[in-house]
């Protein structure tokens, strides 16, 4: 089985705080903002923490003046895990058809009017860089 890169859905709200600030945070920081919005616990926080930075999403430095700190900071952006993400849920649940992925999320849904204008122009990206590939 291949080992998995991104983050959980636990593991997600740890990588929110890192997204929203855009800078390396101390343990004892991410432990602050995190519970600001979950009851997680510090050990929780932590191990989530080393998780994240197994699996490539997070590095980390030690602090020149204390060893036991660790400044962690963003390897992989939102936008990367996202992608990856979809990419494995498309292989996962759909075969790998992308298609048959859009087309289900599509369906299941009630879009507005706003909303299907904006897949729409979406798409017309989509096909311009494929044009573009020729």
């Amino acid at each position: 089985m291949e080992k998995e890169t991104t983050p959980s859905q636990s593991e997600w709200l740890i990588m929110e705080v890192f997204w929203e600030g855009d800078t390396s945070l101390t343990a004892k920081e991410v432990i602050k903002k995190v519970q600001k919005k979950t009851d997680m616990s510090p050990r929780m926080v932590r191990v989530l923490l080393n998780r994240l930075w197994q699996k490539g999403v997070l590095s980390y430095t030690v602090d020149e003046h204390d060893s036991r700190v660790y400044h962690y900071s963003v390897v992989k952006s939102k936008e990367e895990c996202q992608k990856e993400k979809s990419r494995k849920f498309v292989n996962s649940y759909f075969e790998g058809s992308q298609k048959n992925a859009m087309a289900a999320l599509l369906q299941s849904t009630e879009l507005t009017k706003e909303q299907l204008q904006e897949l729409e122009e979406i798409l017309e990206q989509c096909k311009e860089k494929d044009n573009d590939k020729k």
